[in-house]
């Protein structure tokens, strides 16, 4: 005999605390990883909590101009740059790649569910105040510059500056 478990549902989300911060450090440069980052940064904002998100590692591509060359000085970060060139648009699913086939069905899900695509969510985001912080160190590693980067993020910090917004009221690493 088995027994199934339902979770009750409600009809309204409850009502969200709307005092203290939220931090998402974003590690991951993976379309499945940045999407949700995106969403959960833009409905916190909507929610009036000031909210940011910091880049870092391969979570920071999704920063990146799609318009630009390979910058870098070492050959290592002109590697690092051809393969995370692109920026947000071209972000890879971590899973069921599929050359290319996995991320089309997401988008294509996402379209028939009118769920924001990546790019739309980081203009919802700045829109929104969320701030956008890019690694200085991670930037200096991979041989980015500044112009790099799309407009209207903040300037470069360090892990001095994400562990006083981590002490705020919530902190995500994704």
């Amino acid at each position: 005999m088995t027994t199934t478990f339902e979770l009750p549902r409600t009809e309204t989300p409850p009502e969200p605390k709307k005092t203290g911060s939220f931090t998402i450090i974003a590690w991951s440069g993976d379309l499945d990883k940045i999407w949700p980052t995106l969403i959960l940064a833009t409905t916190a904002a909507a929610s009036g909590r000031p909210t940011s998100i910091f880049f870092t590692f391969w979570g920071l591509f999704a920063l990146v101009r799609n318009d630009r060359g390979i910058t870098g000085t070492s050959w290592m970060q002109k590697m690092l740059a051809f393969m995370n060139r692109g920026g947000i648009a071209n972000v890879k699913l971590s899973k069921m790649h599929f050359a290319g086939m996995g991320k089309a069905m997401m988008m294509s899900l996402a379209k028939k569910y009118n769920v924001a695509s990546p790019q739309e969510l980081l203009e919802l985001a700045q829109d929104a105040g969320v701030r956008l912080i890019p690694c200085q160190m991670t930037m200096d590693m991979m041989g980015l510059k500044r112009e790099d980067l799309i407009a209207g993020i903040e300037e470069p910090v360090g892990a001095a500056t994400v562990i006083a917004l981590a002490e705020g009221d919530t902190t995500l690493f994704i």
